[in-house]
């Protein structure tokens, strides 16, 4: 067996500027409106509910490079570089000829890529005198770090977490009140929309369009809060940009570049940080990478979603945003990959996709566990479930490669480890999980409704 190869930057080597894809793609995406006036939003306008210089980026279509915040960029040097890793041991369990590349996101103290994000968030909101921020959570890796990043920068942090992964990974929340958040189940009582929501329907598990619900609320009707986002939005993908500049200096070190580069994908943010960087080349012609994003077969706006305007949240708080969608009303399976039981796609990525320049596959949910245990089992690092639909889509892309004999360079990301989801290993092991699918009937239904 061939010994595992890592590649790390140095400190003078990390990146100084995020990537912002809006500025350099063919066709920018469309804008965001009022739900009211159905006019396009204005920086003023997003700057309500989000730090200013959030959303000044989010509306940014002229500037690719964007100068990292010397504070945060010490903050992102306890932990950055992070590993590129070459996986010689699932090479040769799976016998490919393809040579498969991860980056490792998983070795942060907060365990996922989200921290990339919620740093420059709360830096932003203290910056502008903000003392409380507010957000959703779905399996609890964007409120650990949110939670942990208000700590560092010395504001509160109130967090709604969707209320079946809270029952799910009861630790997830206990490391956010750890940190000092407020921890509260979505849907809750203790908003307009969570009793709104808990009214037409008592026993509603949750979604993270309920979650963003009541945190946008709550942002909205308290002083000197502002509402942070783990996903979907394009400043968020600003800053996870770090992770696709960090992986192609990483790739030159190797001595090769990725024929295809594979994340999981719930809203948007590790995919675009991965990728996003990398599409750039394409857009210039000098590169051709094929780009997939692995979403779960229950959730799959993507591959069978429409491309509409729709809200971002359940009850409707949200700036109407172009993407692909199956309706904000969508209820979600209870698959164990919290973090990917979402709506709608990120408007970029939506646009990205419209235009061919990537694509989206679904996976089931026991060939995601399947996909992680062979990865725990030979790389040795227990994937999250999220993680996990990255590698399944990374084996079958291998597969394919030892079919047809073709040597394909393939990198993904591995955006987090699953130490706090082993109750779920533990179900899969036993036999307890199960696969969720949905009929065409279903998605019109719901679509239908919206």
């Amino acid at each position: 067996m061939k010994r595992q190869k890592r590649f790390i930057l140095q400190e003078n080597e990390i990146p100084t500027q995020w990537y912002n894809i809006q500025a350099e793609m063919p066709h920018k995406p469309q804008p965001l409106l009022n739900p009211q006036t159905r006019e396009p939003l204005t920086a003023a306008d997003l700057a309500h509910i989000f730090p200013t210089a959030c959303a000044e980026q989010e509306l940014d279509t002229t500037h690719p490079w964007i100068d990292i915040p010397e504070p945060v960029l010490e903050k992102y040097k306890y932990y950055r570089s992070t590993p590129l890793v070459r996986a010689y041991a699932l090479e040769e369990a799976l016998e490919t000829p393809a040579h498969i590349y991860f980056k490792n996101e998983s070795v942060n103290p907060l365990g996922s890529h989200k921290i990339n994000s919620a740093l420059p968030q709360c830096y932003y909101a203290k910056m502008e005198g903000t003392t409380n921020v507010t957000t959703e959570t779905g399996a609890g890796q964007w409120g650990a770090a949110l939670s942990y990043a208000a700590k560092v920068f010395g504001i509160e942090a109130a967090v709604y977490q969707v209320k079946i992964s809270m029952q799910q990974k009861p630790y997830r929340s206990l490391m956010m009140r750890t940190f000092g958040a407020a921890v509260t189940g979505s849907p809750s009582m203790s908003t307009r929309a969570g009793k709104d929501i808990i009214t037409q329907n008592p026993t509603h598990s949750g979604s993270l369009g309920t979650a963003i619900s009541e945190a946008i609320e709550l942002a909205t009707t308290t002083p000197n809060c502002k509402y942070t986002l783990g996903s979907v939005l394009t400043h968020v993908s600003i800053h996870q940009s770090i992770i696709g500049l960090e992986a192609e200096k990483q790739m030159a070190m190797t001595g090769e570049y990725p024929d295809t580069i594979i994340a999981c994908f719930g809203g948007g943010s590790n995919f675009g940080g991965i990728a996003f960087p990398f599409m750039r080349h394409i857009f210039s012609g000098k590169r051709h990478i094929e780009f997939i994003a692995a979403e779960p077969d229950s959730c799959p706006k993507l591959t069978r979603g429409e491309f509409r305007y729709d809200f971002g949240d359940e009850a409707g708080y949200t700036p109407l945003l172009p993407m692909y969608s199956l309706g904000h009303h969508f209820k979600p399976a209870n698959i164990h990959a919290g973090g990917l039981r979402y709506h709608g796609a990120g408007t970029v990525v939506s646009q990205l996709l419209k235009d061919g320049y990537m694509r989206g596959v679904d996976i089931p949910q026991l060939e995601s566990f399947q996909a992680g245990v062979i990865f725990a089992r030979t790389e040795g690092i227990i994937p999250a479930p999220e993680s996990s639909h990255a590698i399944a889509a990374t084996i079958r892309e291998a597969l394919r490669c030892k079919e047809t004999g073709e040597e394909k360079v393939i990198l993904f990301n591995l955006s987090g480890h699953g130490l706090i989801d082993m109750t779920a290993y533990d179900q899969y092991l036993n036999g307890d999980l199960q696969n969720y699918s949905l009929s065409d009937e279903d998605i019109r239904k719901n679509l239908d409704e919206d």
